[in-house]
């Protein structure tokens, strides 16, 4: 999953063999072909026809950000975004199958096929208000579409890693941040000062630590040291685009390593605080529940299973519900009416913070509920619970809180070889069941018959 420092240095190797003594200009950014290991046959066709054709038009064009990234680290890139100094306008003209997006941040989506590049214009760093450039008074940038030169695209993205420019046509590499060297240090580093560019965009502060567990690199100490006084200002970002930040915290494939950071720089209080209060005052399972349920997450990202943010949302938010329906039913409400509104009341307070989308709460809610009615397999009910189209999830959900230490009289165990017999050996197996419920069962007295 991570590459080592020795994968790194290969990659690496025309980059360190050249003259340390670089200055920050325009000529003495740029590595030619002998001074890097990237090849423009490591871009996708499509990526380099971008290019191409921005560049014939007389227009900068360059491959950037995390592709470039993931190939010197000798990972396989997800995208490729590029980089140029044509409006969005003037890169929609060129691209008949293209599209302009955003809002804050106007993109073109030109699309091939099934395959879609990004291209974004270069921004410039002068957030001087105009028309054109917005922020609110924590900071907070609303509107971003001021243009500006290559340098200053480099310099206003938000991690030196990502600051990577690689023009195809002439091969060569533009790195005006030092994301090289902080590549080979295994580095996560933000560019500028970290308290302005937190407060621009909170959402950087997930990225940093996103990264670090992607990578399984070191966060730089002037990067970290404003994260958790500056992590509260993650209330000012749109519930919507936090849900859609956390699927790519938990449901990348190295959601336990991202947790691991997101607790240490105490980030994960502003994402499921309910959960994250339970941890902090040691909840028996809460801190086990999240992890185990990430960890299983990963695995199933890595054997290429499906994941869902239903189920992810359900683990994380679990202990805050069952505590909640304890203390209902402490009160004097049943079984399943205290589950219910437990569920509603856990899910209300979260959907304020990242807007889970209804699909993904009533699933939530069914996974949550069988987790009461897995329990009754009397008669017909075992047979009946297993064709419920969330059958599957609620069952790995048991397996789930057992993993977590819950004890559930082997629950799992039950559902795990009910699922693998036939019809004979399962009937065999509830009328044991009901055999062993009835010997616990006080005998019913006889109303008295009046004389």
């Amino acid at each position: 999953m991570y590459t080592t420092a020795i994968n790194v240095l290969k990659r690496l190797t025309h980059f360190f063999n050249r003259s340390s003594s670089r200055k920050a200009t325009d000529d003495q950014c740029v590595l030619t072909s002998n001074e890097h290991s990237l090849d423009p046959a490591d871009i996708c066709k499509n990526a380099r026809e971008v290019v191409r054709v921005l560049q014939s038009r007389n227009f900068e064009a360059y491959v950037v950000g995390g592709c470039v990234r993931d190939i010197l680290l000798g990972l396989k890139p997800k995208d490729f975004d590029i980089a140029t100094n044509a409006t969005p306008q003037q890169v929609k003209r060129l691209f008949r199958r293209s599209r302009i997006i955003g809002r804050r941040f106007q993109i073109v989506h030109v699309q091939f096929g099934r395959d879609i590049i990004e291209v974004t214009t270069f921004r410039s760093n002068d957030t001087e208000h105009t028309n054109l450039v917005q922020q609110t008074e924590s900071g907070l940038l609303t509107r971003d579409n001021k243009f500006g030169s290559l340098v200053d695209d480099a310099t206003r993205r938000d991690l030196t890693i990502n600051a990577l420019y690689y023009d195809t046509e002439k091969n060569c590499l533009h790195d005006y941040c030092d994301g090289l060297d902080d590549l080979e240090s295994r580095t996560i580093r933000i560019i500028g000062t970290p308290s302005i560019r937190y407060s621009e965009d909170p959402v950087r502060m997930l990225r940093v630590a996103r990264f670090a567990g992607k990578l399984g690199f070191d966060i730089d100490p002037k990067s970290s040291k404003p994260m958790v006084k500056l992590g509260s200002k993650l209330k000012h970002v749109s519930s919507p685009r936090m849900f859609d930040e956390t699927l790519k915290l938990f449901m990348s494939g190295y959601g336990l390593d991202v947790f691991e950071r997101l607790l240490e720089y105490k980030l994960f209080a502003h994402l499921v605080p309910q959960t994250n209060r339970l941890i902090e005052q040691g909840h028996p399972t809460a801190l086990a529940m999240v992890k185990q349920a990430l960890t299983n997450t990963d695995l199933r990202i890595q054997n290429k299973q499906r994941v869902t943010p239903a189920f992810i949302y359900a683990a994380m938010l679990w202990p805050a519900v069952q505590k909640t329906a304890q203390e209902l039913q402490n009160h004097g409400q049943p079984a399943t009416t205290a589950i219910n509104k437990a569920a509603s009341e856990v899910i209300s307070n979260q959907i304020p913070i990242t807007a889970i989308p209804k699909r993904f709460t009533l699933a939530m809610r069914e996974i949550w509920a069988m987790q009461l009615t897995l329990s009754k397999r009397g008669g017909n009910r075992a047979k009946r619970l297993m064709e419920q189209p969330r059958f599957r999830a609620a069952y790995d959900f048991v397996l789930l809180r057992e993993q977590t230490g819950e004890q559930l009289d082997g629950l799992g165990d039950w559902w795990t070889k009910y699922q693998d017999v036939d019809e004979e050996t399962r009937q065999q197996m509830v009328q044991k069941l009901n055999a062993g419920q009835s010997k616990g069962r006080r005998p019913r007295r006889r109303p008295r018959q009046s004389d």
